[in-house]
């Protein structure tokens, strides 16, 4: 199972507003997410509950 990982609202802002002064053309979407720490994070429900392995 996976569970995302999203940046807090003031991480987005900082971004955004780094970017907003930047005359290159946005990174693609996957390269924003990595600059951020957005991803998904593996989540092993067996590993939270040892009763259930």
């Amino acid at each position: 199972m996976a569970q995302a990982n999203h940046p807090s609202k003031y991480v987005i802002r900082q971004y955004l507003e780094r970017r907003s002064h930047e005359k290159r053309p946005p990174p693609s979407p996957e390269e924003i997410r990595r600059q951020l720490g957005w991803g998904l994070v593996l989540f092993d429900d067996k590993m939270d509950h040892p009763a259930r392995a």
